[in-house]
């Protein structure tokens, strides 16, 4: 690729930038949970970005990576491999700078994020085998004489971590709540560009929080943290989009990592459920799986009779897996039930007595508060 343009680059910055001046933050929202007196659950609500999820935050940060490093010029032609997310806010910054983007994504991602993607200006290239994903992309871009953003390369450079990130954002909106420095901080890894983030950031502050890997079952992440030797998990793909990768990326850190939580994809799409209920909006299916390893350590400190806050991340809009997790059919077609966990979950979130439960309104389970 030719050198680009120094004019070109720096007004594809500054519209970047403009666009993040014109964003608001993301919601922190507080989950009063009268089954355990004394804890509480905070969810940073990143579905709220103008491109539905957390990846947002991540492809800004790409782009921005790209152009300051010269890999992007006015006649680039943008490729990533994704499962979907990532691709969505992608396409969106892509048409922001007036340049072509084709995602390569598994047959296995949901209509509802293609059709996102294709509605944000960009195309779609989809292989049967997950694994070749990132060979594909790159193979389109070095043949488009493009750029390969590879999210799974560069999540953990690309975002400063010392400040204006997520991490930042939460602590910040914590700092007036009870319990202001959470005890544990609870987030999966597609990527692990947000676990280094967060990791960094908490030792950066000198900050007492612990960080928990809420991983899939049918994820590597989590036979790695236990022996570094496995690298590589062939077996059966997990149906969470978004987090969990049948091999190491090389944005993951797991230094930073305090524990691991493996989680069921039934437990995943339980917790999705039920926390969209008690929302009354629908969650991915990566943030159940967050939910669920929030629930199990809120459980462990309950126990001993710890008080103090946990944090996860609301990741993405159940609104993009509605003829996948939402659907009762193709659940029963992938062999999962979800009717146990979720009547554990619902034992969480149901109010501690008759009196409370008059006062919920039209909450079934408990109330959020402080929004």
């Amino acid at each position: 690729m030719t050198r680009p343009c120094r004019k070109w680059v720096n007004a594809s910055i500054g519209r970047i930038e403009m666009e993040r001046m014109r964003s608001a933050e993301t919601h922190l929202l507080r989950i009063d949970l009268p089954a355990l007196p004394g804890l509480t659950l905070y969810l940073k609500d990143e579905t709220t970005h103008l491109t539905g999820s957390l990846k947002h935050r991540l492809a800004r940060s790409l782009f921005l990576y790209a152009l300051c490093n010269g890999r992007i010029g006015p006649d680039s032609t943008l490729v990533e491999a994704s499962s979907g997310s990532t691709a969505v806010s992608e396409a969106y910054f892509a048409r922001l700078l007036g340049l072509r983007f084709v995602a390569v994504m598994p047959q296995t991602t949901t209509l509802e994020k293609q059709a996102e993607i294709v509605s944000n200006g960009g195309e779609i290239h989809l292989v049967d085998d997950p694994a070749s994903i990132y060979a594909t992309a790159r193979r389109i871009a070095d043949e488009a004489g493009g750029c390969y953003l590879d999210q799974f390369t560069f999540a953990e450079r690309a975002v400063d971590w010392r400040s204006d990130n997520i991490a930042d954002s939460i602590f910040s909106q914590m700092a007036a709540e009870e319990h202001r420095v959470p005890t544990w901080l609870v987030c999966g890894a597609g990527t692990g560009g947000t676990s280094a983030t967060i990791g960094r950031y908490v030792r950066h502050r000198g900050l007492s929080t612990m960080l928990c890997l809420a991983d899939p079952l049918e994820s590597v992440y989590h036979r790695h943290m236990a022996d570094p030797r496995i690298r590589i998990w062939p077996n059966r793909r997990s149906v969470i989009e978004g987090i969990g990768r049948p091999q190491v990326e090389a944005s993951f850190v797991p230094e930073l990592i305090d524990r691991t939580i493996a989680v069921p994809d039934a437990a995943s799409i339980a917790a999705a459920r039920v926390m969209s209920e008690f929302l009354g909006r629908r969650c991915g299916g990566s943030t159940g799986t967050n939910l669920w390893a929030a629930f199990a350590i809120l459980k462990e400190m309950a126990a001993v009779g710890e008080k103090g806050s946990l944090v996860t991340i609301l990741c993405d809009s159940g609104d993009r897996y509605r003829s996948t997790l939402f659907d009762d059919g193709w659940l029963a077609a992938q062999g999962l039930s979800c009717a146990d966990h979720e009547a554990q979950l619902r034992q969480f979130l149901r109010p501690a007595s008759p009196t409370s439960r008059a006062s919920m309104d039209d909450a079934p389970y408990g109330r959020v508060v402080n929004q």
